[in-house]
């Protein structure tokens, strides 16, 4: 996906957060998870509608996220837009989902591989937090589905590091001041 579609997706979540209004509002923080599934290719493998693409870019392939995973070069339309933030304590993080389809913001101690061995990068291993995918009902509650938003809020001061843990290399880091 273009750096151009990325920015008017970012400054729409932006205006968004901004009409919220009540009085004294804790700050948020957007944060936007993109992809560009194809929705012939995933719906065939994973199930209809599975794959709502909305993407003004062109779709990835199942096979050919598979191939780049497995080549430890992944799809760079697959992405959480900003990589970093920094941010003060008490600001919420509002995550939202507008690829086209389900991902996770997990957070994690150190960044590494997912749940799905076969989109880990070559060597990688599942991080302890990503560990039994949706049956650990610890990363089933991070889940954000097509067209939906998350709010993370609690922050403590520090860095905190969340990724997808079914497409790892999605992947942010918030730093708390």
């Amino acid at each position: 996906m273009n750096t151009m579609v990325k920015l008017g997706l970012l400054a729409s979540s932006l205006m968004f957060a901004g009409a919220m209004h009540e009085e004294n509002p804790p700050s948020l923080a957007p944060v936007v998870a993109l992809d560009e599934c194809d929705p012939v290719t995933f719906n065939a493998a994973l199930g209809p509608d599975f794959c709502r693409n909305v993407a003004l870019g062109a779709d990835t392939k199942l096979s050919d996220l598979f191939a780049k995973a497995a080549a430890g070069t992944p799809d760079p339309g697959w992405d959480f837009e900003p990589d970093t933030l920094n941010i003060k304590q008490g600001t919420i993080l509002n995550v939202f989902d507008q690829g086209g389809e389900p991902h996770t913001f997990t957070e994690v101690a150190r960044f590494g591989g997912g749940f799905l061995p076969v989109l880990n990068a070559p060597g990688e291993e599942t991080v302890p937090e990503c560990a039994g995918g949706f049956s650990n009902v610890a990363v089933a509650k991070t889940r954000i589905l097509q067209g939906s938003q998350r709010q993370i809020t609690g922050l403590s001061r520090g860095e905190h590091l969340f990724e997808c843990c079914i497409h790892p290399w999605m992947r942010v880091k918030v730093e708390v001041k």
